[in-house]
C-alpha cells in the first residue's frame, strides 16, 4: 500500500502537522523506537530463520529503517514500529502458507522443552497443550533451541460472552488436565494457574487477522480487529508454558516441592516439603473456575459441584482428574441447552443495566426459537 492510499483510510490526526513532524523525527532520532535489546537477539537471527522459512516483520530486517521518516504519518500507525511484548518470543510469517506463527527461545536441555515435544508427538484430541510444529537449533549458541509453533492468542481476549462459551472452555480444560495427568505430567504452571497460561487458537474469531503484538488492531494498524461470537465457532484452547512442568517416571509417586506461581490460595505449597503435584493441579484449576466464572457471573451455580471438591483444603480428598471430568459430564448433562445460549451477565452489573440486556437476550433466545421452529 503506497503512502498516498495509507493516508486516505487513516484518521485526520495520523496525518502529523509540521511540528508533529518535527517532533517525532527528533523522538525517532533519540532512538524512541530504536530496537530494544531483545528486539536484537531476533533481528540478528532474521535470515537464518528466512532460510527455514520463517519471515520476521519488516522492524527486524537487519537493514531497517523507520518507515515513517519523511512520510508525515504518525509513527504509532506505521507497522514497523511496534515493538515486542514479550521478550522470548517473537511472531513471524510461515513462508509456505502465510500462516502466523511463534517463534520462542528455550533452552536445549530444558525439561520444558522434552516435555514439549514429547507432548507432540501424541495424536489425540485431547491432547490440548500447545502444537509444536519444528525446533531449530540456534545459529549462535548452542544451549537454545527456537521452538516453533502456531500464534496463539490468550483465551480471555476477546471475553466470553455467553454460558455456552465457559461451557465449552471448562470441557476442553478439563479434557486437557486427564490428558496431561494420564501421561505422568503435572503442569505446575496450574501453581499460576490463570488466563495467562492457557491460549487458543482465535482463527474462527479474526478471519481477516489481527496484529500480533496489538491483538485490538488489524494487521496493518488502521482499524479496530473485531472479533465474531464464538458461538458456533470450533475454538480450541491450550495449555501452554511448561517451564515449571515435572513429567513423574511411571511407578513413582508425584511429589514435588516448590511454592512459586500466581495462585497463593494453594494451601499445601511448600518450598521444602514434598506435596503431590497431581492434587496441586486440581485446586488451581478449580480455583480458576471459581474467580473467573462463578465468582464473577450470574446462572454459574452449577459450577459449584466441580469447584468445591476442587478445592479442598486436605489435598487427600481432591479428587484425581478422571474423577473430576466424570463429575462435569454429570453436570454438563442435566443442563438445558438453551442456558448455553444466555449472556454471561456480571454480578458487579447494575440492576438497571441488567434488565435490560437480560431483556435483550431474552428477545434474540425468542428469535433463535421462532427461526428452529420454521426451520430458518
Amino acid at each position: 500500500m503506497s503512502v498516498q492510499e495509507k493516508q486516505k483510510r487513516l484518521p485526520q490526526h495520523a496525518i502529523l502537522d509540521p511540528e508533529g513532524i518535527k517532533r517525532y523525527a527528533e523522538a525517532t532520532r533519540r532512538g524512541v523506537y530504536a530496537h530494544a535489546p531483545s528486539e536484537i537477539f531476533w533481528q540478528e537471527r532474521y535470515h537464518f530463520l528466512k532460510d527455514y522459512g520463517y519471515l520476521l516483520r519488516q522492524r527486524y530486517e537487519p537493514k531497517w529503517k523507520p518507515s515513517w521518516i519523511g512520510t508525515g504519518l504518525h509513527p504509532e500507525y506505521c507497522e514497523d514500529s511496534v515493538m515486542l511484548t514479550h521478550h522470548q518470543v517473537i511472531d513471524a510469517r510461515r513462508q509456505k502458507d502465510n500462516e502466523l506463527v511463534a517463534i520462542k527461545r528455550i533452552r536445549r536441555d530444558s525439561q520444558e522443552q522434552q516435555i514439549i515435544q514429547f507432548l507432540a508427538t501424541l495424536t489425540d484430541e485431547t491432547n490440548h497443550t500447545v502444537p509444536v510444529c519444528a525446533v531449530l537449533p540456534d545459529p549462535f549458541d548452542h544451549q537454545i533451541s527456537l521452538m516453533v509453533m502456531p500464534f496463539l492468542r490468550p483465551c480471555y481476549n476477546p471475553e466470553f460472552t455467553t454460558i455456552g462459551d465457559a461451557v465449552e472452555f471448562i470441557d476442553q480444560m478439563v479434557e486437557g488436565l486427564v490428558f496431561l495427568h494420564s501421561h505422568r505430567i503435572a503442569h505446575r504452571r496450574f501453581r499460576d494457574i490463570a488466563f495467562a497460561n492457557i491460549m487458543m487458537d482465535a482463527k474462527p474469531l479474526y478471519p481477516n487477522g489481527y496484529h500480533p503484538a496489538r491483538l485490538h488492531c488489524s494487521e496493518d494498524l488502521l482499524q479496530e480487529s473485531t472479533p465474531l461470537p464464538r458461538a458456533g465457532r470450533s475454538i480450541r484452547y491450550y495449555y501452554v508454558d511448561f517451564g515449571l512442568s515435572i513429567k513423574f517416571p511411571e511407578g513413582t509417586p508425584p511429589y514435588a516441592v516448590g511454592d512459586v506461581g500466581r495462585d497463593a490460595e494453594v494451601p499445601e505449597l511448600s518450598p521444602d516439603i514434598p506435596y503431590d503435584a497431581f492434587k496441586v493441579d486440581i485446586f488451581a484449576l478449580g480455583n480458576l473456575f471459581r474467580k473467573k466464572f462463578e465468582q464473577r457471573f450470574n446462572s454459574m451455580e452449577f459450577l459449584l459441584r466441580l469447584i468445591e471438591p476442587m478445592t479442598r483444603r486436605q489435598p487427600e480428598t481432591r479428587p484425581t482428574a478422571e474423577q473430576v471430568l466424570v463429575e462435569w459430564q454429570s453436570t454438563r448433562a442435566e443442563l438445558n441447552e438453551s442456558l448455553f445460549r444466555w449472556r454471561l451477565g456480571p454480578k458487579s452489573e447494575p440492576a438497571i443495566e441488567r434488565m435490560f440486556n437480560d431483556t435483550v437476550a431474552v428477545a434474540r433466545e425468542g428469535i433463535f426459537r421462532l427461526r428452529k421452529l420454521v426451520g430458518t
